[in-house]
């Protein structure tokens, strides 16, 4: 079984996968973790880190179906080292996914081009790259102005000398992938949405991570 957590950058992401793969230890399960982009494993997890550094531009400056291929050649190159991982594993966790490289791709663009645009990302990374569908996707939904505040106590990160990286730091970019995200969770049937706040109030990690388990262990294999 294939599990991604997704949602925009400060959503606890890291955190709550981490929980998750304990979690399931402690059930009995064998599981691994994968988060993308993998930085320091591949050569385009590199360009990534070096987009996100800004040594590309700003944001705006590269158009989204180039930053595309840079997230979707991360993960080509990572592709027989997830296989591997899911032949030796029941579950397999992953810290984003291709929904990932949707939602910040597409939320640059409007109507027609942002249609075509999730087309060609998709037919990139599952048809031509040929990466495994997920079975089940949960979207960590945190208000922005929450996630950028959780963004500000970061530690420092290997690809980037910033205190935010380029998305990280563009509140209304990050507002339109909250919305591609949205717009995703209502639509595919096999997302769950999981809300981090309750009303204006940052909700606990240990009630997140609560609700993220009773979400994964209503579809775990027996």
């Amino acid at each position: 079984m294939l599990i991604d957590l997704e949602g925009i950058d400060g959503s606890g992401k890291g955190t709550q996968s981490q929980r998750l793969c304990e979690r399931l230890r402690g059930a009995g399960y064998s599981t691994a973790l994968v988060s993308f982009p993998r930085y320091s494993e591949t050569l385009f997890g590199q360009a990534v880190g070096e987009f996100l550094n800004g040594q590309y531009g700003a944001l705006e400056d590269v158009h989204p179906f180039l930053v595309s291929l840079l997230f979707a050649g991360d993960r080509f190159e990572s592709r027989q080292y997830l296989l591997d991982q899911l032949a030796r594993h029941q579950v397999v966790v992953l810290d984003r996914y291709v929904p990932s490289n949707v939602a910040h791709q597409a939320s640059k663009l409007e109507g027609t081009e942002r249609s075509n645009l999730i087309s060609r990302i998709l037919q990139i990374e599952f048809k031509i790259y040929d990466m495994p569908r997920p079975d089940w996707v949960l979207f960590l939904d945190l208000p922005v102005a929450t996630a950028q505040q959780l963004i500000a106590r970061k530690a420092a990160r290997q690809y980037t000398d910033r205190a935010a990286d380029i998305q990280e730091a563009d509140g209304a970019y990050l507002e339109r992938v909250r919305a591609v995200y949205e717009e995703l969770a209502a639509t595919e049937p096999q997302w769950r949405r999981i809300r981090c706040c309750q009303g204006a109030e940052l909700r606990s990690v240990e009630a997140i991570s609560e609700e993220i388990w009773q979400q994964v262990v209503s579809v775990l294999p027996a």
